[in-house]
């Protein structure tokens, strides 16, 4: 089973969006500094999970949502006003 995500900086207004097959262990490596562009940005917390049987199919949403389009669509039905971080979910699988 894989896992396309979307996190969200809870300090800073940035999303970042990844592809995995275990969703505990690339949240902790996000906020362990693990990588270069989300350890600036850190603690990141799961704002969105989508779940797929094979690789190739996570790949492609996960390119999608990384397009223009797919921000747009995030724009609409994941992220919305809150008071905490700027940004709320809505989970979808």
């Amino acid at each position: 089973m894989y896992f396309v995500y979307v996190l969200v900086s809870v300090k800073h207004a940035k999303s970042y969006v990844g592809l995995t097959n275990n969703i505990q262990r690339r949240l902790l490596e996000h906020n362990s500094s693990y990588h270069v562009y989300t350890k600036r940005y850190k603690p990141w917390k799961v704002l969105h999970i989508e779940s797929f049987v094979g690789r190739i199919d996570a790949r492609e949403r996960e390119k999608y949502l990384k397009s223009s389009a797919g921000r747009r669509w995030m724009k609409i039905y994941v992220f919305s006003p809150d008071g905490e971080t700027g940004r709320r979910a809505s989970f979808r699988s």
